[in-house]
This record gives structure tokens, sequence and C-alpha cells, in this order.
């Protein structure tokens, strides 16, 4: 993504958390697959613990990390919950009726555990979608009296054509910089299509965030960058790496166009028939912008036996896209951190800091959830002993990326060595919040972790129809689950808060 464009109709509070989510976006990207300044850090490959480590990490703390991953490796609760999520109740964007229930779910399956939890009200956007249609009416090699189907679907924050659609002439563009050579004489009045491709084979050798990280600028900003040189729509190649006529939607910065995703081969479509002549659309998309509507982070509190006032967050965002249900983005990170809850209830585990369970509302469409949470508790940071957001899937952990000091990523050795069975044991340092909901807290200071996934497939259904149960693998969501809840009692229970 980019943040070199001009700010747009939003709010200067909500341009600012976007563009932020667009920088963690890149650092993402960055962070997993470039790193120049970091590298892994295997425990395996680290010597002996050093003192500091052994007395933050007890005999008796590393036995009891022990026995939550056993416990967790075997428990299917957070199956059992994910399946709730996506299956009883569907997709959550903001504002809808699923969120609510969502919301209202969450917090239930909370208190059944005894945890103290209270919901704290967002504004959250309310954008749902209308018609999506498009048909190429005139281009090269026509056949008399036919037209092709091109199958799109609109971005978050798209406006409306008008019910009948919009009939306009296409220039096609891979990237910002041929937009604009084109200049306003050759794109106003006409629709654009950016053909950015997805590095497939990046995202096959394990670089999927750097593959997304170079083509979802497109997605975010490109509407905008259109709507400067007086384009009447926007369109956008697919940010995903299957090829199955699957359009994948997601925020667009709101530029007072229509802004669609069109499917990979439909883009390849147009784009060959562009360099044989004129290609002419029928464009139909008709969402609607809703009034804001009151929806809620679900806030859920295991109390610290010794230190109840300080906190170690573990989270995933509630609220997901439309087309499909929202399985691994991101019902997966909110059901592991519910487990990591559960299972201390389980084994009867009370750490020493209070554990508190986010389920964030409306990371997808514009970041309301935290920045209300950011507003209520910014005093609060300084007692914020570290945050986990899982927001990167349901696959096979790795890891964990890590935003922190050297020397405290340092004492998580012993934790990472407990993670090392099931190869859960690397720590990669980023530059930025390793999840956008946790971003505020990072850059106050909070120690910042998020659950490394293995990504080579996960833009293959990410903010697509085909993000549902299906995808997950229940044996790597309890991995993932072990490593929120072996992590997530660690950092509430070492002896030492870690260093800033």
């Amino acid at each position: 993504m980019t943040t070199n464009h001009s700010a747009s109709p939003l709010t200067p509070a909500k341009f600012c958390f976007i563009v932020l989510v667009v920088l963690i976006f890149f650092s993402i990207a960055s962070a997993q697959n470039q790193r120049p300044n970091a590298s892994p850090m295997p425990f395996a490959a680290q010597p002996q613990a050093s003192q500091a480590e052994q007395a933050n990490f007890p005999p008796q703390l590393l036995e009891e990390l022990s026995a939550i991953k056993t416990a967790a490796l075997s428990d299917d609760y957070a199956y059992r919950q994910i399946a709730h999520l996506t299956e009883n109740i569907g997709p959550r964007p903001s504002g809808s009726p699923q969120a609510k229930a969502a919301v209202d779910y969450v917090a239930a399956q909370m208190r059944e555990l005894g945890l103290d939890v209270h919901l704290e009200e967002v504004r959250v956007p309310h954008w749902v979608r209308g018609a999506e249609t498009a048909e190429l009416t005139d281009y090269a090699g026509q056949a008399a009296g036919t037209t092709q189907r091109i199958v799109l679907t609109a971005l978050g924050g798209s406006t409306s054509t008008p019910a009948n659609g919009i009939m306009a002439d296409m220039v096609v563009v891979n990237n910002f910089d041929e937009l604009n050579a084109l200049g306003r004489n050759q794109v106003a009045g006409k629709i654009v299509l950016f053909n950015e491709l997805f590095d497939k084979q990046k995202a096959a050798a394990g670089m999927a965030f750097m593959a997304y990280g170079e083509a979802v600028r497109y997605r975010a900003a490109g509407a905008k960058a259109a709507a400067d040189l007086g384009a009447v729509a926007a369109l956008v190649r697919s940010v995903g790496g299957a090829d199955f006529r699957l359009p994948h939607t997601g925020f667009s910065l709101p530029a007072g166009i229509p802004a669609g995703a069109v499917t990979a081969e439909d883009a390849d479509l147009i784009a060959h028939l562009s360099t044989q002549g004129k290609v002419r659309m029928h464009l139909t998309l008709t969402p609607q912008k809703l009034p804001d509507a009151t929806s809620y982070n679900v806030i859920a509190d295991l109390k610290g036996s010794e230190h109840p006032e300080q906190f170690v967050v573990v989270s995933g965002h509630l609220d997901s896209w439309d087309l499909g249900t929202g399985a691994i983005d991101d019902a997966a990170g909110v059901v592991v951190a519910m487990e990591a809850v559960e299972i201390l209830q389980k084994i009867h585990l009370r750490p020493r800091r209070t554990l508190r369970v986010i389920a964030w509302m409306d990371e997808e469409n514009g970041g309301a959830g935290s920045q209300a949470y950011t507003k209520d508790h910014s005093a609060e940071f300084p007692h914020h002993v570290a945050a986990i957001e899982s927001d990167s899937g349901a696959a096979h952990p790795l890891g964990f990326d890590i935003r922190m000091t050297p020397h405290a990523a340092e004492l998580l050795r012993p934790v990472l060595a407990i993670l090392q069975s099931f190869g859960g044991n690397v720590a990669m340092p980023t530059s930025y919040a390793p999840g956008a909901d946790i971003a505020a807290m990072s850059e106050a200071g909070v120690p910042a972790l998020g659950i490394l996934q293995d990504g080579r497939t996960y833009f293959n259904y990410h903010h697509s129809a085909a993000d549902t149960l299906d995808k997950i693998v229940p044996a790597e969501l309890r991995e993932n689950a072990a490593a929120m809840a072996v992590m997530g009692y660690a950092l509430a229970s070492m002896k030492d808060p870690l260093p800033r």
C-alpha cells in the first residue's frame, strides 16, 4: 500500500489510522520477508538461558507453561467457537446484525468461563453491498449482439453508480506512475483498471505478505488517485493468489467514485483487449453507506492474582467482510484468544497479572474499535505489560512477530523453548506493530507480538467468498491456541514485566 496520496474526505483521525494500517501491511511484508536488520531467532540456535531468563521463568512456571501447551494441543474449544461464529452467525461486517450477535455471543462465552466481562461502545461505519454487475459492451473483434460478463465486487468505501449503472471507456494501468503519465486528458470520464499482479511466486516461497504489500496499495488508494484525475470509476485486479475467477474485497479510501475489484482472469481479459483498441464497460455498483452504528469491543479480564492492575492483552478482531464468513480473517484470532483463558480455567492456573481478552470491532473498515480503546485506555498503557494480536490466519504458527527492545526479546527465549516441539519458536523483530488493533499500544512502548503463521495460502482466500470454516485445519488451530495461551500466560506470570 502507499501513503503518498492526499487526505480523503475522512476525518483527520480516521485518515491517520488508515495510513497507519497501510504502514502495518508494509511492515508485515518487511518484517516477515525482508528484515535486513533482523534475523529469525529460533531458540534451538541460542545458548543456555541466562540468569535473568532463569529468574523470570523459574522451574514451576516452566512446568505450568508446558502444561498449558499440552492442554491446548488436545483441546477443541477454539474450533467449536470458530464453527459457531462462522457457520451459525456468519459474516460480521461492522454495523450488521451478525456483528451484534457475535459481540453478544463472545461476551456470553467469556462470562460462562467466569471472566469479568464488559462491552465498550464503539461507533462504527455501516456500509452495505448492493448490486454488482459489469459487462464489456464494446471491444475489438466483438461478435455482433454480444457482451462479455465481468466478475467483480465492490470495495469497502465505494460510492454507488446510478441504479442503471454507468457506461464508459476504460484505461488500464499497472501502477500510479502510468496513471499520472496519462494525465487528466486521458483519464477524465473513464473507468480506470489498476492491473498490478499479485506475485504468486513470492507467496509460494513464503513471502505472501510482501506480495500483498506490493499489490494492496492500489486497492487502498487507487480510487482516490483515479478520482483526482477525473475518472468516473476505479477497478483493481483482486489482491489474492488463487485464480478461480473469485473477486477479493477490502477497504478503499473513499474517493467519491465507485470502486471495485475484478477477478484476475477478468483483469487479464480487459488488459489484453485494451491492447487491441477501445474497451467500453457497463458498470453497476450500488453499495450504500448507512448512518454510523453503535457496536462494541468485547473486553474480558481474567484477573491477576498479584497485579490485577497490570494487563496482558490477547486479541483478534471480531468483524469481517461480508463475502465469506470470516474464518481466517479473523474469527481464528478471536477464538485462540478465547482459548487462552479457557485453558487456564480448565487446568486451574491463575496468572500473576490480568490476562485481558479483546475481541476488536471494525478492524476491517476503519479501525474504530482500536481508536476507541486508545481513547478510553491510553492513560493506562503504562500498565499494559504486553499485547498480542492474531490476524494473519490460522495456518501453522512459526512463532511470533515482535516489536520490543532486543533485551525484552531475549528474555522470552525460555517461552519459545516450550513452543519448539511444534515449530512455534521463531521470534521475528519488526519495525512496526504486528497488528493493526494493537498499533497504538505499540507506539506507546507496549511490547507487541503477533502470531507468525505460515502465510503461503492465506491470500488465496483473504477477503473473498472462500474465507469459510473449511479452510481451518483443526490441528493447526490448536497449535495457534497453544502459542497464544503459552505466550499470554508467560507474559502475565513472569517475575518482572518485559522492559520497554
